[in-house]
């Protein structure tokens, strides 16, 4: 028997936006979530950008909602930090979307013995930072990393991402990173928790398999994987696990909601 669905969690790029520009049916889509009064929120691994940034993103792609139903990999990272250790401190490699969720949750940024070293999105890696990360790593703190992305996309092509930093500080350290966003099911469970719902009654929307579906699968969510961003349809048998349903995009799930 097909469970309720009764709140909703969806991935942002290649399920509402693709490139800047909204999915057909996007808006749509948002608007029946509003509209029904149902819990939802947009998840992104992006740690770069603040909430509001994003829904101003959004907002210039027709796409409206609150900044409060945006949960990013940063504030993820932010509350896991905080519930390990209240008030604490940490070195951070990252941009305003990471920096202003740890400061918001009470941690102290800084050079000098801090307890975790934070590592997230950023145009702007230096050798410097780097460096100062692998020492305070070597130093006794530990290793966070907001998502295990390798690359990510720009208009000239991929772009080294966070994950792919964190092996170069890993490879100097021998110190493996504890990544909180996606596929990590930590981001799902932390996100159920913002907006009050229940696994059993949950649906997650994605377009990746490797992240969206599978950390959809580890947290007991209903998985839809949508055709408009990263996976193709005939690449879904290489997965060793499976979504619960694929659609062409989310335009198909507007009058599922209700």
């Amino acid at each position: 028997m097909t469970r309720e669905i009764r709140a909703w969690l969806t991935d942002m790029d290649g399920v509402l936006v693709h490139e800047g520009i909204a999915v057909p049916g996007a808006a749509q889509f948002v608007r029946a979530l509003r509209d029904a009064g149902r819990p939802f929120l947009v998840l992104t691994n992006n740690s770069i950008f603040t909430p509001s940034d994003l829904r101003a993103r959004l907002a210039s792609a027709g796409i409206d909602l609150p900044s409060g139903a945006i949960w990013t990999s940063a504030l993820a990272t932010a509350q896991f930090l905080a519930d390990q250790m209240p008030h604490g401190s940490a070195y951070v490699i990252g941009e305003a979307g990471l920096t202003t969720a740890l400061d918001e949750v009470g941690y102290t940024l800084t050079e000098t013995d801090p307890d975790f070293v934070v590592l997230g999105e950023t145009r702007t890696y230096s050798f410097e930072a780097l460096t100062r990360a692998v020492r305070l790593i070597q130093g006794g703190a530990r290793f966070i990393a907001t998502n295990p992305d390798v690359t990510g996309p720009s208009v000239d092509g991929d772009l080294p991402a966070t994950g792919a930093v964190a092996a170069m500080i890993q490879t100097a350290t021998g110190r493996q990173p504890y990544f909180v966003g996606k596929p990590n099911p930590m981001m799902i469970r932390s996100a159920l928790n913002r907006i009050d719902a229940h696994s059993e009654h949950t649906a997650m929307v994605g377009d990746r398999m490797d992240t969206d579906v599978v950390a959809g699968i580890e947290a007991g969510l209903r998985t839809f994987l949508v055709l408009t961003g990263s996976t193709r349809r005939e690449e879904v048998e290489r997965f060793p696990f499976r979504p619960g349903e694929i659609l062409d995009s989310v335009a198909d799930l507007v009058d599922r909601i209700h």
